[in-house]
């Protein structure tokens, strides 16, 4: 068994479209960071902090993360990140890359091994004060 926190399995990430928890950093602050579907062979998820590098915009506020063929979607703008690259080339967010995070997958289990990051709890920073996303992009969901 890897070294880490199990987090969940890939099939509930593929079904719920993404997973988010909050972390705490080497330095104590907390983090929120998702994990999302990626469709390389050997990397059937990864892990990024949840926000936009634009304008620090929240993918995921508890209803999963917008995506379309393979990327994830920003809901303020509308640029979209490669799930599996976290590399944007398009709109206010173009040729940014998300932070990335370890993640390693056993048997179906999705483990944070992530030495800059330790667990906290399943969902975000402040949970339950969460109105969703300003936005202001074209694209409907």
């Amino acid at each position: 068994m890897p070294t880490g926190t199990e987090l969940t399995t890939v099939s509930d990430v593929r079904e719920n479209r993404s997973y988010r928890f909050t972390a705490t950093d080497e330095y104590g602050a907390e983090e929120e960071l998702i994990v999302v579907p990626c469709d390389e062979e050997d990397r059937p998820v990864r892990a990024f902090v949840n926000r936009c590098t634009h304008e620090a915009q929240r993918f995921d506020t508890g209803r999963g993360v917008a995506m379309r063929d393979g990327q994830i979607i920003c809901p303020k703008h509308g640029s979209m990140f490669d799930a599996c690259s976290g590399y944007c080339d398009n709109g206010d967010a173009a040729d940014t890359t998300l932070p990335d995070v370890d993640l390693v997958v056993k048997d179906e289990a999705i483990f944070l091994t992530d030495d800059e990051y330790t667990f906290a709890h399943e969902g975000g920073i402040g949970e339950g004060d969460d109105d969703g996303p300003s936005s202001t992009s074209h694209i409907g969901f």
